[in-house]
């Protein structure tokens, strides 16, 4: 019964897949606009970000698809297919677990930041325009 139930899931996942990277593509609000020295700003305060996610995984779309609308230039690591990245994000978040958002701060350490909705907040906290 258990693989009956794995594999049912597997051809759900597969059926699926194409339908969120579509969402992603072609979903989405209204693009924030910013000036030129704004837009710099935004680009220069997101070097110090990295988004840890999976590309098929529905919340990591959620993530990718505010950082669209918002204009955010986060460097994307797949932790998926990637042990480079999945090492780095076991060693210092503590878990295999995406979305995540690295956040590096002045003094060298990092922030993990876990939860799509707790990653989306902060984005928006900390780069929409008033």
């Amino acid at each position: 019964m258990r693989i009956v139930i794995r594999y049912f899931f597997r051809t759900l996942r597969l059926i699926l897949t194409p339908f969120v990277l579509l969402n992603e593509q072609i979903g989405g609000g209204k693009p924030v606009q910013r000036s030129a020295q704004e837009q710099q700003k935004v680009d220069e305060a997101c070097r110090d970000l990295a988004l840890y996610q999976f590309k098929t995984c529905p919340f990591c779309v959620k993530v990718r698809k505010e950082i669209k609308r918002m204009n955010l230039n986060i460097e994307l690591r797949d932790t998926q297919h990637n042990t480079e990245h999945r090492a780095e994000i076991l060693a210092g978040g503590g878990a295999v677990k995406v979305p995540c958002l690295r956040i590096a701060k002045a003094d060298g350490s990092h922030q993990w930041l876990y939860e799509s909705n707790d990653i989306n907040a902060w984005l928006k906290q900390r780069f929409e325009p008033a």
